[in-house]
């Protein structure tokens, strides 16, 4: 349907500017005169969900405001007046100018869960959904309190992971660029020194210098063909066939492919748990949840297990023939049919599998740190014999 761009006088005299949705003008004509509002000016525009924001929100940006938007929800404040006082203290400067839009469309009659459909770079098919099932059954503040713990959870997982995995990595950095700088730049100096005295090389000292000439006069083709390989291998994930393979080479990498599956296994049981909890149906919780996992080939499996759902089987059974999902994980589900607590196995087992993935991490950073000294060592070992070895030969030409 078009968009038209409207400015009419309310009920109370104000003149409101606004985005609405609508089959035709007459249609939104008589909805503005239903909603005893003048209209002044009317003409078709473009659909506002098309409008680019720049930049990314910040998950914490949207945290704060499901939290405040739920307190102010609870304490009786009216929608619009909430969406005023949130757009107005917004700092993000990618969430601010999607509030203001969102505030403009729910003024102009939309729903709170359209309004916020219309900018899916902001607000992800979860939120949008889980916000369309609190105004069907009246529970806004109940699910926003929901979403803000959740979204929050997650945040906090992510930020446990990335902590973890700082140290490790920064060290990994700094040692290659270390090794860069020795073969480029300090083992050609000392090659120099042993050609100049006509000293005889070992097999290790020369191939050692080798490498080291080679980095040194070739350097910048070796950070293109890595820039270019990265690139080549960005620009082929994004095909479909190309993306599919990266997911499933993620899944299937020694140590952290487990930890990946580890941590789309929590993703999975704690959104839907949180959809089939809000009231969302099965079915559109599936297909949101296989939308928001990130991997394609544990989106061919939901999409799959849909499929078995609507010829008449069980959840648990599909999701266990994909091979993908752990025993313990469709076992529970299955239990949670039985019972007719699916949501609450689901959390449950979400939860059990963020603490796994904590525990994954840590000992993942135990082992990685001992391999990197032990990786160090050995290279360090390495140059130091090579470059020792034409210095005893050197020492003991001049004794004898």
């Amino acid at each position: 349907m078009p968009y038209y761009a409207y400015t009419a006088i309310d009920r109370n005299g104000k003149q409101v500017k606004a985005v609405a949705e609508a089959e035709n003008e007459a249609l939104l004509l008589a909805q503005l005169r239903e909603a005893s509002m003048r209209p002044l000016e009317l003409k078709e525009t473009r659909a506002p969900g098309k409008k680019a924001f720049k930049g990314k929100v910040k998950p914490k940006a949207i945290v704060v405001f499901s939290r405040q938007f739920a307190t102010m929800i609870d304490a009786g404040i009216p929608i619009l007046r909430c969406l005023d006082i949130l757009h107005s203290q917004c700092k993000d400067p990618a969430l601010k100018p999607a509030l203001a839009q969102v505030t403009t469309d729910v003024k102009g009659g939309a729903t709170l869960a359209d309004a916020l459909s219309r900018h899916p770079d902001v607000f992800n098919k979860l939120y949008v959904n889980m916000i369309r099932a609190a105004e069907l059954g009246g529970i806004l503040d109940t699910i926003l309190d929901r979403l803000s713990g959740f979204l929050e959870y997650e945040a906090a997982v992510k930020s446990k992971i990335k902590s973890a995995m700082m140290y490790p990595v920064l060290v990994l950095i700094f040692s290659q660029l270390m090794l860069f700088v020795l073969f480029s730049f300090v083992l050609p100096k000392f090659k120099d020194i042993f050609s100049g005295m006509n000293v005889k090389m070992p097999t290790m000292t020369a191939f050692l210098f080798g490498v080291g000439d080679f980095m040194s006069a070739y350097w910048w083709v070796i950070l293109l063909a890595i820039g270019g390989f990265l690139f080549g291998l960005k620009l082929w994930s994004k095909t479909p066939r190309g993306g599919y393979q990266m997911d499933f080479f993620k899944l299937k990498v020694p140590i952290m492919g487990e930890l990946t599956l580890k941590m789309s296994v929590a993703r999975f049981c704690r959104t839907f748990g949180t959809l089939i909890n809000a009231g969302v149906p099965m079915m559109r919780s599936l297909e949101i949840v296989g939308e928001t996992l990130g991997n394609q080939v544990l989106a061919r499996a939901i999409d799959s297990t849909r499929a078995s759902i609507r010829e008449g089987r069980r959840l648990s059974e599909p999701l266990a023939e994909s091979g993908l999902f752990p025993s313990m994980v469709t076992h529970m589900i299955d239990v949670g049919e039985e019972s007719g607590r699916l949501s609450d196995m689901l959390v449950k087992v979400g939860d059990f599998y963020d603490m796994e993935v904590e525990d994954t991490v840590k000992g993942l950073t135990s082992m990685i740190e001992p391999l990197l000294i032990i990786f160090l060592g050995g290279v360090v070992g390495f140059i130091a014999v090579s470059v020792m070895t034409p210095i005893f030969s050197i020492v003991n030409s001049v004794d004898n």
